[in-house]
């Protein structure tokens, strides 16, 4: 039957990818993380990474804007690593030159990001893959503990990793670092188990945001936190996100205007991967109210999309806002690691 499928739907290699996603998740729940001491003390092997050029719309090659996003360039990546993918969030660093994201596996991935003469985004290099340690000092080496989905780096410069499955908050001083746990909020532990907090980011003066992907008390809402730091950990009230059928937040940033943009996904056999970018001020974003965002651009067939699950900002050269999307291949060959740049129209 699924031959069947196949050949009926495989006409084009967006309609491949489409279905061999809805195939994967059917048979195939979880890969194996890399194995302990893969890396190598934890510090990490470097890899090459390799870039494909991509369109932002496959019919369209010429075209430049979808929405209010103007592209800014786009890639497909592979690398001579088999524990290369799946990747689940990213943090640009406020120069763009370079990249660290984070895998649902637990790796970690640094890299330069590489641009063309006209400042578009050209793909990575100079990559270095490694393993999150666990709170024993040893590499996570199950998909239960390994499922990192969220990241923030905080002023400190450490970083703080929302895990899915079972459900948790740890900090990293370092990647390459044994971690601190961090007591989140008290509904985390109620939340589906595929379906935890994967938008997360940190604020300037210290304050943290989660939102979760599928929990919530309220119909057409999920739920989010701010969290305020307090005796080494954080204080933490709730808000709800509202979500319109089938699209949930995989992704939050912060804006250079201080507003935040998000990313929500849907996924059925019949329409494929659709993504919608979202945007909402930060006086919205208080204990007790609903967010609202509004739509900047929706990703669909025949636009450059996949499963997107992770988002940064930036500030460019000609202090216009910079969006960049990761997207989650889930290791499966028919889908696809894919790193977005967009340029917010005015």
């Amino acid at each position: 039957m699924h031959r069947i499928i196949l050949l009926l739907i495989g006409r084009t290699l967006v309609s491949r990818s489409l279905v061999g996603l809805c195939l994967f998740v059917a048979a195939c729940a979880s890969v194996p993380p890399p194995p302990a001491g893969a890396q190598g003390q934890n510090q990490g092997q470097a890899i090459e990474i390799r870039n494909s050029s991509l369109p932002l719309k496959i019919d369209e090659p010429a075209a430049t804007q979808v929405d209010r996003l103007i592209w800014r360039g786009g890639v497909m990546m592979t690398a001579n690593s088999p524990h290369f993918g799946g990747w689940s969030d990213l943090h640009v660093s406020a120069d763009g030159r370079s990249l660290t994201s984070i895998s649902d596996e637990g790796a970690w991935l640094t890299a330069t990001i590489d641009y063309d003469s006209k400042g578009d985004l050209a793909g990575l290099s100079r990559g270095r893959l490694g393993q999150f340690l666990g709170l024993g000092g040893k590499p996570i080496a199950t998909k239960a503990e390994a499922d990192a989905e969220g990241m923030a780096r905080l002023a400190d410069g450490s970083w703080l990793v929302s895990f899915e499955r079972r459900h948790r908050l740890w900090r990293y001083r370092t990647l390459t670092g044994t971690p601190a746990p961090v007591e989140g909020p008290v509904e985390i532990g109620q939340q589906p188990a595929n379906g935890g907090i994967e938008a997360l980011t940190a604020l300037a003066d210290g304050r943290v945001i989660a939102i979760s992907e599928e929990y919530g008390r309220r119909p057409g809402t999920v739920m989010g936190w701010i969290g305020v730091p307090a005796g080494g950990g954080y204080v933490w009230s709730s808000f709800d996100y509202a979500t319109v059928p089938d699209f949930r937040p995989t992704a939050i940033a912060l804006l250079p205007d201080g507003s935040f943009a998000t990313v929500e996904r849907a996924f059925d056999m019949v329409r494929g991967v659709r993504c919608r970018v979202m945007r909402f001020e930060a006086a919205q974003l208080k204990p007790g109210t609903t967010v609202k965002p509004e739509e900047l651009a929706r990703l669909a067939a025949p636009y450059a999309v996949d499963n997107l699950e992770g988002m940064a900002a930036t500030k460019g050269a000609r202090g216009e806002t910079l969006l960049w999307l990761i997207s989650d291949d889930n290791f499966n060959r028919l889908q696809r690691n894919i790193l977005l740049l967009f340029e917010l129209a005015p």
